[in-house]
């Protein structure tokens, strides 16, 4: 975790994004606290990937637990180590499978946000292959060196990236996956542009049918609702050649699933995910890892849940001896717990920090303080099994900033008119700190 202060483009976008209920893309290591254990049980999974396995998880949490906060913090991480990372939301535009190109509509959206360390924000995939190319080249010319013909040069550089996509022609699809790669290597020696967008549309799953395929590119294949999932392995084994160790992909709000209204059509999007897992359980997947999040809801329900589907039930059902306080991080669910109160304590008091810094202030808030705000957070009504990290960061931003603006205003001030009042009995607050 990074001790210094963050840049202030940084601190804005954590704060601005934290106070909107949202998980911000950058800077997760400065706020980070309290989910060391499962951020290291994943690393050891990104290790695994790396060493030509694969791994399948799932990340269940409450709403504002900190699931989405733990995904993103993953895929920093793991394009911090040379992954190549795809993310994307479920929506009920967006499924694993449907009778309308759910299935596809994800999958363009994985390969739309692919993201590398140099290319954090998506739209990564034209990058890969030109550096690819480019990094072939260079090591051609570095052995042949100044002197070489041109033509037996390009006949050398096409001999390695054949070599590279060779390994893919046995995978599913992966004839024409190979061809697609040849091709864009031919655009790019003629600097044909329109060939090496249409190429990339074609990986993108944009292409509407097969008939348009081989006519703009003689491909007799297109992504669809069926294969999707395939050409995600081709992509993880083609990137490995690339010079990447692996793909990671991300895909949250599992409870789109939950909420579908036609039981067929839930019980075809788990078996979807039962055909992923199974893969990579037996090993048919290679340097691909898969991170699903969603709710306990969504993941354990009988009737609509994955836990409705008894093949998936039975796989993913914890034994006998795990607990809430006694975790097997090893296992197919990672359960986050919520924050506890001196983890939370921590939190605020970087985000203080970070506040001030943005602002350019001192904060001068007291421990005192502080644990006053923490106190009146979790005694509201409700708090005890609603209350979220989730609302108490926002509240704890709208407090700073409302404080920032007026003032004439101290926290006390302000607590004590949403202080919930003490029942007769009631311990004297909830807080046992050791700080």
């Amino acid at each position: 975790m990074k001790q210094n202060n963050p840049p202030k483009r940084i601190t804005s976008t954590i704060l601005n994004a934290l106070k909107g209920g949202v998980v911000p893309r950058v800077g997760l290591e400065y706020v980070a606290v309290g989910r060391d254990k499962e951020i290291d049980a994943l690393l050891h999974d990104i290790g695994i990937i790396a060493d030509g396995g694969a791994s399948f998880r799932f990340i269940v949490g409450k709403y504002g637990s900190g699931k989405s906060f733990l995904l993103q913090t993953i895929r920093n991480y793991a394009t911090d180590r040379n992954f190549v990372v795809v993310d994307a939301d479920l929506s009920p535009e967006r499924r694993f499978v449907g009778t309308k190109g759910q299935g596809l509509a994800t999958y363009r959206e994985l390969i739309k946000n692919m993201s590398t360390k140099t290319k954090p924000d998506g739209g990564a995939l034209p990058l890969i292959l030109e550096r690819w190319i480019s990094s072939i080249k260079t090591a051609v010319a570095n052995e042949e060196g100044p002197a070489a013909d041109e033509l037996l040069f390009d006949r050398l550089v096409e001999q390695r990236i054949r070599r590279v996509i060779g390994e893919l022609e046995g995978m599913v699809n992966g004839f024409e996956f190979s061809k697609a790669i040849l091709l864009y290597y031919k655009a790019y020696r003629q600097l044909d542009d329109p060939l090496k967008s249409k190429v990339i549309q074609w990986f993108r799953g944009e292409y509407p049918t097969k008939t348009e395929a081989k006519r703009d590119l003689d491909l007799n294949f297109i992504v669809n609702d069926d294969n999707w999932y395939d050409f995600l392995k081709l992509f993880a084994s083609f990137l490995v050649g690339a010079g990447y160790h692996g793909m990671l992909v991300i895909i949250d709000e599992l409870v789109n699933l939950y909420k579908i209204p036609q039981s067929i059509t839930r019980q075809s999007n788990y078996e979807k995910i039962l055909t992923m897992y199974n893969d990579v359980l037996q090993g048919k997947a290679s340097h691909i890892g898969f991170l699903l999040g969603g709710t306990p809801q969504c993941i354990e329900d009988k009737y609509r849940g994955v836990f409705s589907y008894e093949a998936l039930r039975s796989r993913l059902s914890e034994g006998r001896f795990a607990t809430e306080s006694v975790k097997d991080l090893l296992s197919p669910i990672i359960r986050l717990s919520m924050l506890t109160h001196d983890e939370m304590y921590v939190l605020i008091e970087k985000l203080m920090q970070m506040h001030g810094q943005l602002f350019e202030y001192e904060p001068e808030f007291s421990q005192e303080e502080l644990l006053r705000f923490l106190d009146v957070e979790y005694n509201r009504v409700g708090a005890q099994s609603h209350i979220t990290p989730r609302e108490i960061i926002r509240d704890f931003i709208e407090l700073l900033n409302i404080l920032l603006q007026n003032p004439g205003e101290d926290m006390e001030q302000i607590l004590s008119n949403f202080a919930t009042p003490e029942l007769p009995g009631e311990a004297d607050g909830f807080l046992e700190f050791e700080i």
